[in-house]
Protein backbone atom coordinates (compact mmCIF):
# COMPACT_ATOMS: atom_id res chain seq x y z
CA UNK A 1 0.00 0.00 0.00
CA UNK A 2 1.21 3.45 -0.56
CA UNK A 3 2.84 5.41 2.60
CA UNK A 4 0.98 8.41 1.18
CA UNK A 5 -2.32 9.33 0.25
CA UNK A 6 -1.49 9.74 -3.92
CA UNK A 7 1.01 9.90 -6.96
CA UNK A 8 2.96 12.96 -8.27
CA UNK A 9 2.46 13.50 -11.93
CA UNK A 10 5.32 11.57 -13.27
CA UNK A 11 4.95 8.30 -10.82
CA UNK A 12 0.91 8.91 -12.23
CA UNK A 13 2.71 8.01 -15.77
CA UNK A 14 4.60 5.41 -14.70
CA UNK A 15 1.89 3.71 -13.37
CA UNK A 16 -0.36 3.74 -16.38
CA UNK A 17 2.61 2.61 -18.34
CA UNK A 18 2.68 -0.86 -15.52
CA UNK A 19 -0.93 -0.89 -15.84
CA UNK A 20 -0.85 -1.74 -19.69
CA UNK A 21 2.38 -4.25 -19.08
CA UNK A 22 0.77 -5.91 -16.47
CA UNK A 23 -2.23 -6.39 -18.17
CA UNK A 24 -0.88 -9.06 -20.84
CA UNK A 25 -0.78 -12.33 -19.68
CA UNK A 26 3.06 -12.62 -19.96
CA UNK A 27 3.37 -10.22 -17.55
CA UNK A 28 6.10 -6.78 -17.45
CA UNK A 29 8.52 -7.85 -19.38
CA UNK A 30 12.18 -7.07 -19.61
CA UNK A 31 11.05 -5.37 -23.32
CA UNK A 32 8.48 -3.71 -21.13
CA UNK A 33 10.54 -2.45 -18.53
CA UNK A 34 13.24 -1.25 -21.28
CA UNK A 35 10.28 0.95 -23.20
CA UNK A 36 9.51 2.79 -20.37
CA UNK A 37 12.76 3.36 -19.00
CA UNK A 38 13.59 5.01 -22.67
CA UNK A 39 10.42 7.01 -22.72
CA UNK A 40 11.71 8.18 -19.09
CA UNK A 41 14.49 9.12 -20.36
CA UNK A 42 13.61 10.93 -23.78
CA UNK A 43 10.40 12.49 -22.88
CA UNK A 44 10.48 16.29 -21.62
CA UNK A 45 7.51 15.32 -18.97
CA UNK A 46 9.95 13.12 -17.03
CA UNK A 47 12.82 15.80 -16.88
CA UNK A 48 14.40 15.38 -13.57
CA UNK A 49 12.87 12.07 -12.86
CA UNK A 50 15.33 9.53 -12.09
CA UNK A 51 16.30 5.56 -13.43
CA UNK A 52 15.87 5.20 -9.69
CA UNK A 53 12.67 7.14 -9.37
CA UNK A 54 11.06 5.30 -12.61
CA UNK A 55 12.17 1.76 -10.36
CA UNK A 56 10.99 2.82 -7.31
CA UNK A 57 7.35 3.80 -9.07
CA UNK A 58 7.29 0.99 -11.04
CA UNK A 59 7.70 -1.15 -7.52
CA UNK A 60 4.80 1.25 -6.12
CA UNK A 61 2.71 0.64 -9.28
CA UNK A 62 2.97 -3.39 -9.09
CA UNK A 63 2.41 -3.18 -5.09
CA UNK A 64 -0.82 -1.20 -6.01
CA UNK A 65 -1.90 -3.57 -8.49
CA UNK A 66 -1.81 -6.36 -5.82
CA UNK A 67 -4.13 -4.52 -3.34
CA UNK A 68 -8.00 -5.71 -3.48
CA UNK A 69 -9.69 -3.16 -5.95
CA UNK A 70 -6.09 -2.22 -7.13
CA UNK A 71 -6.92 -1.89 -10.57
CA UNK A 72 -9.67 0.68 -9.89
CA UNK A 73 -7.47 2.54 -6.74
CA UNK A 74 -4.68 2.72 -9.39
CA UNK A 75 -7.14 4.27 -12.09
CA UNK A 76 -8.31 6.70 -9.31
CA UNK A 77 -4.92 7.58 -8.33
CA UNK A 78 -4.10 8.21 -11.98
CA UNK A 79 -6.67 10.27 -12.66
CA UNK A 80 -6.90 12.54 -9.92
CA UNK A 81 -2.58 12.90 -10.11
CA UNK A 82 -2.87 14.07 -13.79
CA UNK A 83 -4.71 17.51 -15.43
CA UNK A 84 -6.29 16.74 -18.16
CA UNK A 85 -3.77 17.39 -21.06
CA UNK A 86 -1.24 14.73 -19.19
CA UNK A 87 -3.88 12.49 -19.07
CA UNK A 88 -3.40 12.08 -22.74
CA UNK A 89 -0.29 12.01 -21.98
CA UNK A 90 -0.27 9.52 -20.09
CA UNK A 91 -2.58 7.51 -22.77
CA UNK A 92 -0.20 7.70 -25.27
CA UNK A 93 2.91 6.57 -22.86
CA UNK A 94 0.46 3.41 -22.41
CA UNK A 95 -0.22 3.04 -26.25
CA UNK A 96 3.63 3.42 -26.75
CA UNK A 97 4.30 0.55 -24.23
CA UNK A 98 1.68 -1.79 -25.87
CA UNK A 99 2.73 -0.97 -29.52
CA UNK A 100 6.72 -1.13 -28.85
CA UNK A 101 6.07 -4.38 -26.97
CA UNK A 102 4.29 -5.75 -29.68
CA UNK A 103 1.45 -7.07 -27.27
CA UNK A 104 -2.32 -7.90 -28.48
CA UNK A 105 -4.97 -9.28 -27.39
CA UNK A 106 -8.49 -8.72 -25.27
CA UNK A 107 -6.88 -7.95 -22.02
CA UNK A 108 -4.86 -5.03 -23.98
CA UNK A 109 -8.31 -3.40 -25.38
CA UNK A 110 -9.95 -4.33 -22.52
CA UNK A 111 -6.87 -2.35 -19.93
CA UNK A 112 -6.88 0.72 -23.14
CA UNK A 113 -10.75 1.09 -22.63
CA UNK A 114 -10.32 1.11 -18.89
CA UNK A 115 -7.94 3.72 -19.05
CA UNK A 116 -9.98 5.74 -21.37
CA UNK A 117 -12.69 5.65 -19.32
CA UNK A 118 -10.86 6.30 -16.15
CA UNK A 119 -8.70 9.12 -17.50
CA UNK A 120 -11.97 10.62 -18.70
CA UNK A 121 -10.89 11.10 -22.44
CA UNK A 122 -12.94 11.78 -25.54
CA UNK A 123 -13.63 9.14 -27.64
CA UNK A 124 -11.64 10.61 -30.32
CA UNK A 125 -8.70 11.58 -28.33
CA UNK A 126 -8.35 8.01 -27.94
CA UNK A 127 -8.88 6.77 -31.68
CA UNK A 128 -6.74 9.66 -32.38
CA UNK A 129 -3.59 8.38 -30.15
CA UNK A 130 -4.02 5.22 -30.86
CA UNK A 131 -4.24 5.49 -34.83
CA UNK A 132 -0.62 7.82 -34.31
CA UNK A 133 0.94 5.32 -32.20
CA UNK A 134 -0.10 2.55 -34.48
CA UNK A 135 1.42 4.57 -37.50
CA UNK A 136 4.67 5.27 -35.67
CA UNK A 137 5.04 1.26 -35.07
CA UNK A 138 4.42 0.04 -38.65
CA UNK A 139 6.41 -2.35 -40.05
CA UNK A 140 7.52 -2.26 -43.72
CA UNK A 141 6.29 -6.09 -44.26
Amino acid sequence: MLARPGLDPQEALVCTMVLVAAADSGGITDRDIGVMASLVQTLPVFEGFSTEQLQHAADEAVNLLREENGLAHAGRLVREALEPRLRETAFCLACEVIAAGRAQGQPILQMLDFLGDELRLDRLIVAAIERGIRARFQHLG
